[in-house]
């Protein structure tokens, strides 16, 4: 069997709050680093969330 195209990643909150996202990626499309701008609900806004690798 083939191997699938995505990957789990971690977005993490660049708030310093632990607050995550997971979600997936398919790194034959996208090969940087994934940074989204989504809510927090610690900080209750809007931050940016980068990738990080789950372990």
């Amino acid at each position: 069997m083939a191997k699938p195209a995505t990957i789990q990643i971690k977005l993490e909150s660049t708030g310093g709050t632990g607050y995550y996202y997971v979600t997936k990626k398919n790194p034959r499309n996208i090969t940087e680093k994934m940074v989204m701008k989504k809510y927090d609900p610690v900080l209750r806004k809007h931050v940016d969330f980068k990738e990080g690798k789950i372990k």
